[in-house]
């Protein structure tokens, strides 16, 4: 069922020369996406959608989706689930401009094969005769790189196999498919764990769940799938051995940093995705001219903005979307909201929501600013303050 078509853009903007052109910019084949986002996430314990809940300000499936708006993407299908109208509202009001989006549901959860084949009616048709690909990811690995995933699409090109697999190498392989090779060290089959025999049990390579797959096979694959399983569900795992079997090619490449495509089922693990993607923020920052004193206490959203010769010190938390001018210094101690600070302000010890700091202001410490506040240029707040009405509220 589709639910709604989310045009934002044309992919003729969305070029990679690592992966290729869009459909409308040949010569690369055309390119769509599916992202996975209609599990229930019971493990998460919330009335939230998992795909909703945030890191670093921003819901999980929306980095998933960033990741995505750097290949030449012509079609995004998002197959969606449980609070469906949720889930698209948010990707509709936040998606990444140019992306042209396409919300499919899966009213009954019958497994990620079945899901896949939901998403098929969102996917355009191939009128030309040119077979294309499909990049299949799932809503929850928020780590994902766009490099990765450019990397996937181009080995997946330059062999020209059927179906192409990121794997993982993992110590303790617990709990994911394991990757069965076969003839020519093709991948032959992806075995859940639940239905893996003990010397299967021994592989360490695992299938991350994201895949690049042409076209043409994907559909007669899926009709091919039967839910006989441990689950009694349609596993989309399935298509690599139907494929195999079938006499085409299975490929794989190995992803570098297994943190990438860790997923996200319970708020344990949202910690330790949230803790991964703050440190590589604050480590772009640092390397872009701002000075963190302790970055281990720094807390950046991914939609702040920050000039160069920022100061941060120690316990800083900025959220949403904070934009701070050159040479302000921000800490100790503070938490900033949507909020702005001019060019050598400095905010110290403080709380301030939505509010305007202007340039060379003194805010704090032991400050509030509560949303709608306005500090004025040179403008100071706070017990230190000499003047009894500083600026304006």
């Amino acid at each position: 069922m589709v639910i709604r078509t989310y045009p934002q853009g044309s992919p003729d903007d969305w070029e990679s020369p690592s992966v290729g052109t869009s459909r409308s910019g040949t010569p690369g084949r055309p390119l769509s996406a599916v992202v996975l986002a209609a599990g229930h996430g019971t493990r998460m314990r919330s009335a939230r959608p998992k795909p909703l809940h945030r890191l670093c300000g921003r819901p999980m499936i929306l980095h998933v989706l960033d990741a995505l708006a750097e290949l030449p993407i012509d079609r995004v299908v998002v197959v969606v689930g449980h609070r469906a109208e949720w889930v698209t509202k948010t990707l509709i009001d936040h998606a990444p401009p140019g992306m042209s989006i396409e919300f499919v549901e899966q009213v009954e959860q019958r497994g990620t094969g079945d899901a896949m084949a939901v998403a098929l009616t969102g996917l355009p048709d191939e009128d030309d005769g040119e077979d294309g690909d499909v990049v299949i990811l799932p809503g929850d690995t928020p780590l994902l790189r766009p490099g990765t995933l450019a990397r996937l699409v181009r080995s997946h090109r330059g062999t020209d196999d059927a179906a192409t697999l990121l794997t993982a190498v993992l110590d303790d392989p617990t709990g994911y498919g394991r990757v069965v090779r076969g003839r020519d060290n093709a991948v032959a089959r992806v075995v859940e764990q639940s239905d893996a025999t003990d010397e299967q049990l021994e592989v360490r390579e695992v299938n991350t769940s994201m895949y690049c797959i042409k076209r043409s096979v994907l559909a007669p694959s899926l009709r091919r799938l039967s839910p006989s399983n441990a689950q009694g569900e349609y596993y989309l795992t399935d298509v690599v051995e139907v494929l195999y079997e079938a006499g085409h090619r299975v490929g794989s490449v190995v992803v570098e940093d297994t943190m990438e495509v860790a997923g996200v089922n319970d708020r344990a693990q949202l910690a330790v995705a949230e803790a991964e993607l703050r440190h590589r923020i604050n480590e772009r920052w640092m390397r872009s001219g701002v000075t963190m004193w302790d970055p281990e206490t720094t807390y950046i959203d991914v939609d702040v903005t920050l000039a160069t010769d920022v100061v941060l010190l120690p316990g800083v938390i900025l959220q949403g979307a904070c934009v701070v001018g050159e040479h302000a210094e921000i800490g100790p101690d503070t938490r900033l909201v949507d909020t702005t600070v001019g060019a050598g302000a400095t905010v110290a010890s403080s709380v301030c929501r939505r509010s305007v700091i202007g340039p060379d202001a003194r805010v704090g410490p032991f400050s509030v600013l509560d949303e709608g506040s306005e500090v004025t240029a040179g403008g100071r707040v706070g017990p230190t303050a000499s003047d009894p009405d500083p600026g304006s509220r």
